[in-house]
């Protein structure tokens, strides 16, 4: 029970590392937020962002990341 815990514990310190580190530089990468597929509405007195193209990127990169740390 507690090499499990361990290790499931180490894995959310390195994604809430890993997303820290992204955080910290999403604005130095211009592309994150503004891919093909993300929606943005601008309107007089309304905008509206929904990032799906960027957020099933990053889903998917997060999934492999888990799928070797399982492996």
């Amino acid at each position: 029970m507690m090499p499990g815990l361990g290790k499931s514990l180490i894995i959310v310190g390195l994604l809430i590392a890993l997303v820290g580190v992204l955080l910290t530089i999403a604005g130095k990468i211009p592309w994150i937020g503004r891919l093909p597929g993300d929606i943005f509405i601008k309107r007089e007195n309304f905008t509206f962002y929904f990032p799906l193209a960027t957020s099933i990127i990053i889903s998917v990169i997060l999934s492999l990341i888990l799928w070797l740390f399982r492996k």
